[in-house]
């Protein structure tokens, strides 16, 4: 009987949660929703599963004086680790292996705040609408679909806190509505102070660890160029790194449409290496590989086979100009 009544209790908030903001713009909750994954304190355990790929995380995220800061413990059983992030700066400790690596996280906003602070590039090839409510880790919650415009990227369901507008759970799916992606919350609460010791890395200080410091990625503008990127997406980046093991920087542009995040990755094909061609789908994530002027291209992003397809076929070397 008792649990029959908070059952009731339960379906009755998530109603009143939805139908106070049924009347609301799906855009105006969705901003709120992109800020509060930045603004707010909280801890919480959330999976996230792509393909046969299930990956268990808890996160502590704190926000003192507008600097974030998020301690995450991926608990992979056959590779655990932990990462800490401040700003683009990452610290990833891998206790079994006894490694740092320090890094710069690029182009990837990390759940939950997956949604950009400025909604232009998502308004131009996104509908939005508000589909229903429901219970996400015991939080009311309302649900937005945002269905895209064209067959360049994928449809995507959030699950939104009735409350404080964290975002709770995202789906990813195919045009014809096949899931491909899913990662949410299965606890979170919110907390009422920072500290910042809280998302501090748990440091076993009897180990020796080798530290794995990325050599920071150079900012280039070089000529290779992309002739017809997909409608609504634009390059955010494109930088240079040197990737252990190979002769040469591989470049690497970065193009988004607000959500969803293609990578290109250009390198010359050294003697005796044979070139990649082809597609591949791997979960969620089509890569497409292809070879102009004697260097490797590789398309890679959570998006339809057709947009990386179309990104690969397009890179051209601009050949400088003789004065």
């Amino acid at each position: 009987m008792k649990v029959a009544v908070r059952n009731f209790f339960l379906a009755l908030s998530v109603c009143l949660s939805a139908n106070a903001l049924a009347q609301d713009d799906p855009w105006a909750l969705l901003q709120k929703t992109a800020g509060a994954a930045r603004q707010l304190n909280y801890q919480g355990v959330f999976l996230y599963q792509n393909g046969g790929q299930l990956r268990s995380i808890q996160i502590t995220h704190m926000n003192t004086g507008g600097q974030e800061m998020t301690r995450n413990l991926v608990m992979d059983g056959s590779n655990p680790r932990e990462v800490y992030s401040q700003g683009d700066n990452v610290v990833i400790f891998h206790p079994y292996q006894q490694k740092v690596l320090v890094e710069r996280r690029r182009g990837q906003n990390l759940f939950p705040a997956m949604l950009p602070a400025d909604m232009t590039l998502l308004k131009s090839s996104y509908n939005a609408t508000q589909v229903g409510s429901d219970n996400v880790a015991g939080r009311a919650a309302y649900i937005i679909e945002l269905a895209p415009k064209d067959a360049y990227r994928y449809r995507y369901r959030v699950w939104v806190d009735g409350e404080t507008g964290l975002l709770l759970k995202m789906t990813l799916g195919s045009a014809d509505n096949i899931p491909l992606e899913q990662i949410g919350f299965t606890q979170v609460n919110m907390i009422g102070s920072a500290d910042a010791d809280s998302v501090q890395p748990k440091i076993d200080m009897t180990k020796q660890y080798v530290m794995q410091n990325e050599q920071a990625p150079q900012h280039v503008t070089n000529e290779w160029v992309v002739a017809q990127l997909p409608p609504g997406y634009h390059q955010i980046d494109h930088v240079e790194r040197v990737v252990p093991g190979k002769a040469t920087p591989v470049s690497q542009i970065i193009f988004s449409d607000g959500i969803a995040s293609v990578s290109l990755f250009i390198e010359p094909i050294g003697k005796g290496i044979r070139p990649k061609t082809g597609s591949k789908l791997m979960g969620s994530t089509n890569m497409c590989a292809h070879v102009v002027e004697g260097h490797q291209i590789i398309v890679v992003g959570e998006v339809p086979a057709e947009t990386v397809r179309q990104i690969s076929k397009s890179v051209t070397f601009k050949k400088p100009v003789n004065k």
